[in-house]
C-alpha cells in the first residue's frame, strides 16, 4: 500500500510540475510574441512619422479639426494606400471603413493601430507596402471613413479573390464588390 501511495504521489507531483511548466511556457511564448509585435509596431510608427509629413500636414491643415488623432488618420491612410492603391476611390474609403468597423466589433482590437497591427491582418503591413509613397487620395479616403462614410454597410472583412488563398475568407458571405475587392461580414 505504501508503495502504491508513493507511486501515485510521484505521478501527482509530475503532473503538477508539467502543468506549471506548460502555463509558464505559454506565458513565455505570449510575452515573446507580444514583445515582438510591440517592437514591430514601434518601428512602423517611427517609419510612418518620418515619411510624407508634408502631404499629411497640408491635408490636415485644409480639412479642419476632427475628433480623432492625426496619427489615426495617417496610419489609416497608409493602410488604404498599401491595400487599395489603384482601386476606385469608393473602394479606398471602403477599406478604411472595414478597419473602423473592426474597432467597433467585439472580435477585434478597439483601436485603429490595434486592428492594423493585428498579426496577419493586412498584407501591406507584412510586405512593407504600408511604407509606399502616400497618395493624397488615400488621405482623403481615410478622412471620409473616419468621418463615418461606410460604403460597406458594416462589413468587417474584404479580400481580393485573385490574390487570396485563405479558404476561410471564401466562406464569408459577400455583401458587395468594389473594384477587385469583395467585402464580407
Amino acid at each position: 500500500m505504501a508503495k502504491l501511495l508513493k507511486r501515485y504521489s510521484l505521478i501527482i507531483v509530475f503532473l503538477l510540475i508539467s502543468f506549471i511548466l506548460s502555463i509558464y511556457s505559454a506565458k513565455l511564448i505570449y510575452d515573446i510574441k507580444r514583445a515582438s509585435y510591440e517592437n514591430i509596431e514601434k518601428k512602423l510608427e517611427k517609419a510612418l512619422e518620418s515619411t510624407d509629413k508634408e502631404v499629411l500636414n497640408e491635408f490636415v491643415e485644409t480639412q479642419g479639426s476632427t475628433s480623432y488623432q492625426n496619427k489615426d488618420l495617417y496610419l489609416l491612410a497608409r493602410v488604404i494606400n498599401g491595400e487599395a492603391r489603384g482601386e476606385p476611390y469608393i473602394g479606398q474609403v471602403a477599406i478604411g471603413a472595414v478597419i473602423i468597423n473592426r474597432t467597433k466589433h467585439p472580435g477585434f482590437p478597439k483601436t485603429i493601430s490595434g486592428v492594423i497591427y493585428q498579426p496577419g491582418a493586412f498584407t501591406c503591413v507584412s510586405d512593407g507596402q504600408i511604407n509606399a509613397k502616400l497618395e493624397p487620395t488615400a488621405l482623403k479616403a481615410a478622412r471620409e471613413a473616419l468621418n463615418g462614410w461606410d460604403p460597406t454597410n458594416g462589413c468587417i472583412y474584404y479580400y481580393n479573390p485573385a490574390k487570396t488563398t485563405n479558404k476561410w475568407i471564401w466562406s464569408r458571405k459577400v455583401m458587395l464588390v468594389i473594384g477587385k475587392h469583395r467585402f464580407a461580414k
